[in-house]
């Protein structure tokens, strides 16, 4: 064990240190954890992007069916829009932690807003994926809202089609 007892709290010294005690008690930096964390959330982000994909893919595919059938706005409607929206919340928090935590964003920060614009790929990391993402999200949310607040089926699938 090192010497560490597993749940023992570090002192002050070694968390100035950076040392953290994490899988039982081996001994990680703090660097390393970080660098642990940010795999972790990449591949996390990476992988529920299909799902995402998939869930965003079957609803509008099903509203469209629906509307063009004029079927009835059933339970199944109402959960293949809910997990959608789920899975797209869940990669935008996914996200968060990543562009706070990027190497490429810390470049771009420390390298000045102006000099991260005119590089195509600083840019596309600290702004425009963010920005399309989000927007993105905003689409899918308000398409929920609002066909949860129709009234008459119709109307839902029809939300869900044009957000």
């Amino acid at each position: 064990m090192n010497g560490y007892q597993q749940g023992r709290k570090l002192t002050e010294i070694e968390c100035c240190a950076g040392v953290a005690i994490i899988a039982g008690s081996e001994m990680l930096s703090f660097a390393a954890q970080t660098e642990i964390m940010y795999e972790i959330l990449l591949r996390s982000h990476s992988g529920l992007r299909w799902v995402a994909l998939l869930f965003i893919i079957g609803t509008v595919v099903k509203s469209a069916m629906a509307l063009s059938s004029k079927q009835a706005y059933s339970s199944l409607d109402n959960k293949l829009s809910l997990f959608t929206l789920i899975s797209f919340h869940t990669q935008l928090l996914l996200g968060f932690g990543l562009y706070f935590m990027s190497p490429l964003v810390k470049v771009a920060m420390e390298s000045g807003m102006g000099v991260a614009m005119k590089d195509p790929v600083l840019r596309y990391w600290l702004v425009e994926h963010l920005s399309a993402m989000l927007i993105a999200i905003i689409f899918v949310t308000i398409g929920r809202i609002s066909s949860k607040k129709a009234t008459e089926d119709k109307q839902k699938f029809k939300n869900i089609l044009i957000y």
